[in-house]
């Protein structure tokens, strides 16, 4: 696939469609009914959409050898180990405790746990719009799945944060990659972590051949791998190389919101009042998160690129040309002596003499044989 470059509003309507995809896997598992365990199911999604992904980007896979030698390893085990570490704990947290409490912690923990994780990480600042879009959609997400029944579980409830924090991470180390590798595939790079991120996953998926025969099971596979995940991981990889980490981390709130809006109107469940307010916070949130402040995300890390550069020029493919053009001193303006008018000296033949021409360039008006 060809990379491409997207402004601030670009990248993150990329992330905020990624975060809509998303939003589709609870309501299309519920239409599909129970046809396999959610680990099972959440293993067979990797593996789809991980696979479906490489296929897409296969042209980019010899480009990632030399990056491996360049620091890529450990983002990339890092990204892969936060994938299959999510899918684990969110689908554990989301037995003990349901869905709905299972959502709120994962999806409040998340935004939060990314903005943190990218300050001490690669030095993003924290902005005053990103605290405020963050809290309302924070608060929003926990109206709009208000958890009834008896007191919480709480290794129910920790389970569910660390899923949040897996998924803080992986957006964090996702967004290291695209900053340190500007010339290399990220949606390559995500295939290759649900890839490996599916391998804990294998002793459930073992157990669930047998339901692969229905055709329910085989299409909600087919959907949640095809477009909740390659193409949802696709957007977001695309998203992150113009949208600061903490704010892919707000705007990832849209898939509760996405989850809600087909509830209502694919599954007919009733919005209460707290789940209306809910939902116009996040989407109050997500509009804040979207708009540019005018003031660059700054980090304490120097793009890689530039280093290797200034390194090895020769390497980076510099022209010798444009290398010692930035040492060589600029000749000074100087005033000819007959004319008030800044000249400048030309280079002549020592024995010569100095010749003079005028500073604004060999456009600039000449002087008359009388003057």
């Amino acid at each position: 696939m060809r990379q491409q470059k997207y402004g601030f509003s670009g990248g993150a309507g990329l992330v905020l469609g990624a975060a809509l995809l998303w939003g589709t896997v609870g309501p299309a598992q519920a239409l599909a009914g129970d046809v396999m365990s959610p680990a099972a199911l959440g293993g067979w999604r990797l593996v789809v959409g991980g696979t479906v992904l490489a296929l897409l980007c296969r042209r980019h896979l010899r480009g990632l050898r030399p990056a491996l030698r360049q620091g890529l390893v450990r983002p990339l085990l890092v990204c892969a180990l936060a994938t299959g570490v999510f899918q684990a704990a969110f689908l554990y947290a989301t037995a003990r405790t349901g869905a709905a409490l299972a959502t709120v912690v994962a999806l409040g923990v998340g935004p939060v746990a990314t903005g943190l994780i990218a300050r001490f990480v690669t030095g993003e600042v924290l902005t005053r719009t990103w605290l405020i879009s963050t809290g309302a959609a924070v608060l929003g997400c926990a109206l709009l799945f208000v958890p009834d029944g008896a007191g919480p579980d709480v290794l129910g409830l920790l389970t569910a944060a660390a899923s949040g924090v897996c998924y803080g991470l992986y957006t964090v180390y996702a967004r290291r990659l695209a900053t340190d590798h500007p010339g290399i595939s990220l949606p390559t790079v995500s295939a290759l972590a649900l890839l490996l991120g599916s391998v804990p996953l294998l002793p459930w998926m073992a157990g669930s051949v047998a339901a692969l025969a229905q055709p329910a099971a085989l299409g909600l596979i087919a959907w949640l791998g095809l477009a909740a995940t390659a193409l949802a991981y696709w957007l977001f990889s695309a998203g992150l190389r113009s949208t600061s980490a903490a704010a892919v981390g707000t705007l990832s709130l849209a898939e509760p919101l996405a989850a809600s809006v087909l509830g209502v109107f694919a599954l007919h469940e009733h919005l209460t009042a707290p789940a209306a307010a809910g939902s116009l916070l996040i989407l109050g949130g997500l509009v804040t998160a979207c708009v540019p402040t005018g003031i660059p995300v700054t980090s304490k890390r120097r793009d890689a690129a530039t280093v290797r550069a200034r390194r090895d020029p020769e390497a980076a493919g510099i022209p010798v040309a444009a290398r010692h053009a930035s040492r060589q001193p600029q000749a000074p303006a100087a005033t000819r002596p007959e004319s008030g008018t800044p000249w400048l000296p030309a280079p002549t033949h020592p024995e010569a003499g100095t010749s003079w021409l005028p500073a604004a360039g060999p456009s600039a008006p000449q002087e008359s044989g009388a003057r």
